[in-house]
């Protein structure tokens, strides 16, 4: 059951999370308890794929504080601090390390018996070194310049997932481009590591658990929503300062050269998994400032709430701006009664695709590549592999995927437009187009 919700934005962001915080056996239990073979080489260790566009990718974290607000999670500290990360293409990084995937707090509780890796994905604790994964991108090295500054994409991640659980997407567009900019929504987020060290959990199990009630659950996913967004556009508003040369990071840390004047605002995308794809639809719907927007895997149904609609408001209002969908088998707009009110209530471009074989939302993650590799080192069985991602060829759908975002994008924001979206063709024989 939690593994569906989590393809609700509250039910999942709720339930997902207190999947992470308790790892209900009903769900997770099957998949927590496999048979780990003896690792000669101790700990497993993974690689992501390489991105395929031409710019080496660079990338660099900012500490950020919102003064106007009060977090809505905690009393202590008083404002709302988020830690997000740009991706963006790079020069010189030869004299640049690689970033790791996740840093070395985070990465031990993401592997540890409470964090997602174990309570969601069945994943051994501690037989995974996750801080040892390596992405492409060079932590600090100077933006890329050319003729005009570079289109700018917001990643929102699904629910109790780390923003760096969707890497091999976000490092990809980079190198194809983009300013990619990736959000932890602290406190829901299973955890964010912040420059002093400190790694912050989750708060929504508890709350959950708290709620009791239909309206109180309503309650709870109004707040975790209205957080959400307002994340956002928080977010969009400190880019701006950035592109205009202000440093936004709490510490003050150096930025990248080259990085003031190399954001075009003026288009912008929003892109997220599960929870974020619907994160990414409302705040377009919300912020004028959003020009293109893509929902990888979200839907608001869920039995839990007594009136998801009210939850995402954008179902009703339609949209103006392109969109797109990518689901799975029991997720597209002929099936599922949100998205179909959103296509039908909107004038904006859109479609409705999915891969071939596609099980849920984690058929769009770093789930994708990580989990086969922990399994053949680990000498887990296919059905480990299976039961999160579906049936997929993971190298093919990675790249699919890849292609199919960086389409939609370069369509919307940049004005190339090769076709690829206009509907079934041999060179997607891995892509369902939703009539």
């Amino acid at each position: 059951m939690a593994q569906r919700f989590r393809t609700a934005l509250f039910a999942s962001m709720i339930v997902g999370c207190v999947t992470v915080a308790t790892a209900a056996p009903s769900s997770a239990s099957p998949r927590r308890m496999p048979q780990v073979q003896a690792h000669a080489g101790g700990p497993a260790r993974l690689t992501l794929p390489r991105p395929t566009g031409p710019f080496p990718v660079g990338t660099v974290d900012l500490h950020l504080i919102d003064p106007s607000r009060t977090d809505p999670w905690t009393a202590t500290p008083a404002h709302r601090e988020l830690m997000v990360s740009l991706w963006y293409p790079a020069t010189e990084v030869r004299r640049f390390p690689l970033a790791p995937h996740m840093t070395p707090g985070a990465a031990a509780h993401f592997g540890s018996a409470a964090g997602v890796g174990a309570s969601l994905y069945g994943i051994p604790p501690g037989s995974v070194d996750f801080a040892a994964t390596r992405t492409s991108g060079h932590r600090g090295a100077p933006v890329a310049r050319r003729d005009r500054p570079f289109p700018v994409l917001l990643y929102s991640p699904g629910a109790g997932d780390p923003r760096s659980w969707g890497t091999t997407e976000v490092q990809d567009l980079a190198s194809r481009g983009y300013v990619v900019v990736t959000i932890d929504h602290t406190y829901e987020t299973s955890e964010v590591e912040f420059p002093d060290g400190r790694v912050v959990g989750t708060v929504v199990p508890e709350l959950f658990e708290q709620a009791h009630t239909p309206d109180g659950f309503q309650k709870l996913g109004a707040r975790i929503f209205d957080t959400r967004i307002a994340d956002t556009r928080f977010v969009l508003d400190q880019l701006a300062a950035l592109d205009r040369g202000t440093n936004p990071d709490a510490e003050g840390r150096t930025l990248p050269r080259g990085v003031a004047g190399a954001l075009d605002l003026r288009r912008t995308g929003m892109l997220g998994v599960s929870a974020g794809g619907l994160t990414a639809l409302q705040a377009m719907n919300d912020d004028p400032r959003i020009d293109a927007a893509i929902d990888l895997g979200g839907s608001i149904e869920t039995p839990i709430m007594p009136d998801p609609i009210a939850l995402w408001p954008v179902a009703r209002h339609g949209l103006d701006r392109p969109f797109m969908f990518m689901g799975d088998p029991g997720t597209d707009h002929q099936q599922t009664p949100s998205w179909r009110m959103l296509w039908d209530n909107s004038s904006g471009w859109h479609v409705d695709l999915r891969l071939t074989g596609a099980k849920s939302e984690d058929s769009y993650k770093d789930t994708v590549p990580l989990l086969p590799q922990i399994a053949r080192q680990l000498g887990l069985p296919d059905s480990f592999v299976t039961e999160a991602i579906g049936s997929i060829q993971p190298g093919r759908a990675v790249r699919t995927e890849e292609t199919l975002v960086a389409a939609f994008f370069d369509r919307w924001l940049r004005g190339r437009d090769g076709h690829l979206l206009d509907g079934p063709s041999p060179r997607l024989r891995d892509v369902t187009f939703v009539p």
